[in-house]
């Protein structure tokens, strides 16, 4: 370990502590950008004997890991599945045995849709320490990069976070309550239910009421739609937008901001 990276914090050391058999470190990578990521985020990845990563985090944040980590890529994105989550727990569970620390770095926050608390529970009932490294939610950060305050003071007092798809594959229950409220509505993993989505917010004929669609977001690739909850499907279809992807309804989205690009003000 070279001198940069023994100047890390005690909870971040790769040796795991007299009788604990390793330790699990659950990060989150951010949204995409690259840059948006935590300091501690960093120096867990720095200092982890194994990475277990999912489909939807920016690979570059591979080059902070150790040349003599291992690197584990576990899938974990609609339609790829390169381990079941039960094989994630395992392995987790047999390289933090066999290797010490292991990083579980996941996109977004890893507690926001992330299954992490599911990771460390498992973990710990083998007696491995655990720890977590809160992430930058894609729910928040990618409508702020394309100027959408999901709160607005006269326009939104609040905004619901809900997932698209239940375990079951089914519409959560909740969009359906949040369609009665007043609230922004910023829907996760919801595009292959945009039609069951637009259906129960007509049903409250809320047909007028603004659409974001953002996919990629914070990222080169980032491709956007707007319209209302009449127009979003055509827009879609138009735009060709696909997962993976946030779905934002709400008054705030005509709220708007022009903002200068911050990628091309900030790079190196």
């Amino acid at each position: 370990m070279n001198k940069e990276k023994s100047t890390y914090s005690k909870d971040l050391s790769p040796i795991p502590p007299i009788g604990v058999k390793g330790r699990l470190t659950v990060v989150g990578a951010g949204p995409g950008d690259v840059d948006l990521i935590t300091l501690k985020a960093i120096k867990a990845i720095e200092s982890a004997n194994v990475i277990l990563y999912d489909a939807l985090i920016n690979e570059e944040l591979l080059k902070y890991a150790s040349s003599e980590a291992e690197l584990i890529f576990v899938g974990k994105r609609k339609g790829c599945y390169v381990f079941q989550q039960e094989q994630i727990n395992e392995l987790i569970v047999s390289r933090a045995k066999s290797h010490g620390h292991v990083v579980r770095l996941k996109g977004g926050d890893p507690f926001i849709f992330g299954r992490g608390a599911e990771e460390i529970d498992y973990a710990r009932t083998f007696g491995i320490e655990t720890f977590v490294v809160p992430g930058i939610s894609s729910a928040t950060a990618v409508p702020a990069y394309q100027g959408i305050p999901l709160t607005k003071r006269n326009v939104s007092e609040s905004f619901w976070v809900i997932t698209g798809t239940t375990k079951n594959h089914q519409l959560s229950s909740d969009v359906a309550l949040a369609a009665k409220s007043t609230a922004t509505v910023v829907i996760l993993m919801g595009m292959s239910k945009l039609d069951d989505i637009v259906r129960v917010f007509s049903e409250e004929n809320k047909q007028d009421t603004p659409v974001a669609i953002i996919q990629e977001g914070t990222t080169e690739n980032e491709k956007m739609g707007f319209g209302t909850i009449d127009t979003i499907c055509k827009v879609v279809e138009e735009k060709e937008l696909a997962n993976p992807a946030i779905i934002v309804i709400g008054d705030v989205v005509k709220e708007r901001v022009r903002l200068s690009s911050i990628r091309k003000e900030f790079a190196q």
